[in-house]
């Protein structure tokens, strides 16, 4: 009986010196969350901040966020200034000194890989732009394989003893997303052109080819006006498109633009589920082929 406590009093031990071993990670979207599993592997922890139903751009910091990121190790932000309505408090409320801006816990995706629409002035009067440039990459699969090995780099440093592990599981998603990309690619070879909701979904089109045709917003974060919706009826009537939006905005214009224009209008998921790992963030892409290229 004493042998057996013994044994299952080091058991109880050594399960929590594994847990204590891995990496707390604080990821702000689903998509950072799933590539931080992909590469992180067991030897991660992973929390998501942001649900995959609401705007990162105006997500309000709750007291749970500020829990997850004292004990995080590192942080998984967006960057290029999507999270700066939020984010910068969020950290300066949670203290935890590991997590600051220049330390290596603190780690953007943005910053791994060029973007789009760089270099534009801040000026709040074209709307609510991102001067670094588009931060919404996470729907390019090849940039988001260049940030899971970034991001394999950086566990590393974090955690030596295991820098090989990380590397190796990167690179298998790295590899993931080349075995599928050209099936994406047939899929979306005959597709139409689209008009977004937002510029969220720029990363994609431009990776696979498929016009971007308008946007439902005047300005970059202004919800769409009837001014806007008669440009867009003009521009693109007796063309070939889709309409795409997400759940959470508003479905009066996309579908009214939709109707007039004889197109199908779609609904698209723009984050996996939370507990997506890479396969849940290939279903993501695989909704926007669907979504874009469907009947």
């Amino acid at each position: 009986m004493l042998r057996v406590g013994v044994l299952c009093l080091l058991g109880l031990c050594l399960s929590a010196t594994v847990q204590a071993a891995q990496v707390r990670i604080a990821a702000t979207t689903t998509s950072l969350g799933a590539v931080a599993r992909a590469v992180g592997g067991e030897q991660v922890q992973v929390t998501v901040l942001a649900p995959p139903d609401r705007d990162v751009h105006t997500l309000q910091v709750k007291p749970s966020f500020l829990v997850n990121l004292r004990q995080a190790d590192l942080v998984f932000a967006v960057g290029a200034e999507l999270e700066i309505g939020w984010l910068p408090a969020a950290l300066q409320a949670a203290a935890n000194p590991r997590l600051q801006p220049g330390q290596p816990g603190y780690f953007e995706a943005t910053a791994q890989v060029e973007l789009q629409g760089a270099g534009l002035p801040a000026d709040r009067a074209l709307g609510d732009v991102h001067p670094q440039g588009n931060p919404h990459i996470h729907l390019d699969p090849l940039r988001m394989a260049k940030v899971a090995l970034a991001l394999a780099q950086r566990l590393g440093q974090l955690e030596p003893a295991v820098a090989e592990v990380y590397t190796r599981q990167a690179e298998a998603f790295v590899q993931a997303v080349y075995a599928r990309l050209p099936q994406w690619q047939a899929r979306l070879a005959q597709a139409p052109g689209a008009v977004l909701y937002h510029a969220d979904g720029d990363y994609f089109l431009t990776r696979f080819n498929i016009p971007r045709l308008g946007y439902l917003e005047p300005l970059p974060g202004i919800p769409p006006t009837a001014a806007q919706l008669k440009t867009l009826i003009t521009k693109l009537q007796g063309q070939r498109g889709v309409v795409l939006y997400h759940a959470y905005q508003a479905p009066q214009a996309p579908q009214s633009l939709g109707q007039t224009l004889g197109w199908p209008v779609r609904v698209v998921p723009l984050e996996p589920e939370v507990k997506a790992d890479a396969a849940g963030y290939f279903a993501l892409l695989d909704a926007w082929a669907e979504a874009l290229a469907g009947d």
